[in-house]
């Protein structure tokens, strides 16, 4: 009993996928469909199968005893009439075709009589059109009328080139003299093709005419002819319906696009008046009422897309929501560490961790801030070398800033000698000060500084911090060359050796410049004291 159970269960399994070739076939059978044409016009679908016969064997018979008939009296007149099967259709008296109940869609109203009907117009049409494709004078005067529009066409198509060229230098030098009085450059181009848009539309416009004209001509062609005007007609009358339709909402976007224009002109005013420290607001500062305008400018904008997007034309349409997809997931994808990057700028320019002018140092890399952008930030370091480096790379590295040691303008100059262990580090450290003083631009207030930093195996390291009231900190290269010359001078003057490079032993003498040779070939004194 299980067995048969079993079996009985598999046959119900496999039953769909045996039946369902048969049932898909057994569909495209109802959907079988041939066209009768005759003279180059279609004048009915015949479907099928009907009566053992396909779609294809029905019009391919219908043709040839239609054909038949016109060969026997090309004069023949077509006639109707009903029938158990459905209309039967007549030519000559001779049976044409037969439009049954599978041949028409009730649910859209039709019956075999109406069916028959439009098909006997259509077939009286191509008989009368098949009797004029052999009329030699007729196909001549065809002929002529073709050759005619074409020249005409030719000629137009002349004209409306010149006329291109001669309207695109005018309407360039009229609009290249008026953006002169308002300082805008490259409008004369501008008009210049939009002059030849338009002698391009009219062109195509032109051929589409010419050509539908000349194909109505000749009854063989006529079909295609009319289809080409129907569609041009069809395609015009729907733009212009677009267009009217869009027009409400086209208003609505030009009102949110006007409003929004003049809260950000607000805004603005409001921003400037901030920057002139006219209005005195607490979150802001000069350094951060620009990216606060451009933010406020950015938001108000994407506020007003998001309120216009639905009067846009063709919005509600899957095309359009297709692509606001597509443009959204390729900027989620490929704009991450763009977006990341505006966001380290932004954290840049709020924090105030440097600003433009600052004397700075980011990793190994150091010079003036020059700009502080979105997504970079730009150093000029002493060399005249500029430096671009992404925020984000800014964010993740130590930051020196040398402009913001001392109050006011100024900034910190410093540098690091290695003395050994056999020289007292107040001598070191006294003649680290007398480098100092000896340097222009080097501040006595506040008073260059010594610190050890560091014990090292073999020699003991000493910074020297100053500070000058420079500024440009682009000087503190300048300043820090003249700073390490003083150092060697002084050092060379009291015998004291700089351990700079390492070293393991010492030199059986100090390894100094005594005074005598500072000035050694090619190097030459200089004549003021």
């Amino acid at each position: 009993m299980n067995r048969l159970f079993r079996a009985l269960a598999g046959l119900a399994l496999l039953l769909p996928v045996v039946l369902a070739p048969h049932a898909a076939a057994a569909q495209e059978v109802q959907r079988q469909r041939a066209p009768v044409i005759i003279a180059n016009r279609t004048i009915i679908e015949l479907r099928g199968p009907i009566a053992g016969y396909s779609a294809e064997e029905r019009a391919k018979s219908s043709i040839e005893r239609i054909k038949a008939a016109l060969d026997a009296d090309p004069k023949a007149e077509v006639s109707h009439a009903e029938t158990e099967e459905g209309t039967r259709v007549r030519v000559g008296g001779r049976h044409a075709f037969i439009v049954t109940r599978i041949d028409i869609d009730p649910q859209a109203g039709e019956t075999t009589q109406i069916v028959a009907r439009e098909a006997i117009k259509r077939l009286e049409q191509a008989i009368a059109e098949r009797r004029e494709q052999k009329s030699l004078h007729y196909m001549a005067t065809a002929a002529g009328l073709a050759a005619a529009a074409t020249l005409l066409y030719g000629l137009l198509l002349w004209l409306i080139y010149r006329a291109a060229r001669w309207a695109g230098v005018r309407v360039a030098a009229e609009a290249e003299q008026r953006a002169r009085r308002l300082n805008v450059s490259g409008v004369n181009r501008l008009a210049s093709r939009a002059v030849t848009v338009l002698a391009w539309l009219l062109g195509i416009a032109l051929t589409t005419a010419w050509l539908a004209f000349v194909l109505e001509r000749f009854p063989y062609t006529r079909a295609w002819g009319e289809r080409l005007t129907f569609n041009l007609l069809d395609v015009t009358k729907q733009v212009l319906m677009a267009i009217i339709g869009a027009a409400p909402g086209l208003v609505v976007v030009a009102i949110i696009f006007v409003v929004t224009k003049a809260a950000i002109g607000i805004g603005r005013a409001f921003f400037d008046r901030v920057q002139a420290g006219q209005i005195e607001v607490k979150w802001l500062s000069g350094d951060t009422v620009g990216p606060t305008r451009r933010i406020f400018a950015f938001a108000a904008w994407l506020f007003a897309l998001a309120m216009a997007y639905p009067y846009l034309p063709g919005a509600s349409t899957d095309a359009f929501k297709g692509l606001s997809v597509l443009v959204g997931l390729m900027v989620s994808l490929g704009g991450a560490s763009v977006i990341g990057q505006a966001f380290s700028g932004l954290i840049l320019m709020y924090s105030r961790t440097f600003r433009r002018g600052d004397y700075v140092r980011i990793g190994d890399n150091e010079g003036t801030v020059t700009e502080l952008g979105m997504f970079t930030t730009h150093l000029r370091t002493g060399l005249g070398e500029e430096i671009t480096l992404s925020n984000s790379v800014v964010m993740a590295t130590t930051t020196k800033n040398y402009s913001r040691a001392v109050p006011g303008t100024g900034f910190v100059v410093d540098t690091v000698v290695t003395i050994g262990y056999a020289t007292p580090w107040r001598q070191v450290e006294a003649m680290l000060l007398e480098a100092a003083r000896r340097t222009a631009d080097v501040s006595p207030k506040p008073a260059p500084m010594v610190r050890q930093t560091a014990l090292s195996d073999y020699y003991v390291e000493y910074r020297l911090v100053a500070y000058t009231p420079l500024e440009r900190p682009v000087q503190r290269a300048e300043i820090l060359h003249r700073l390490h010359a003083n150092i060697q001078d002084v050092f060379n003057e009291y015998g004291v050796q700089i351990m700079s490079p390492h070293y393991v032993l010492d030199p059986k003498a100090p390894q100094v410049v005594p005074k005598d040779q500072w000035f050694a070939p090619p190097a030459q004194a200089p004549t003021d004291k």
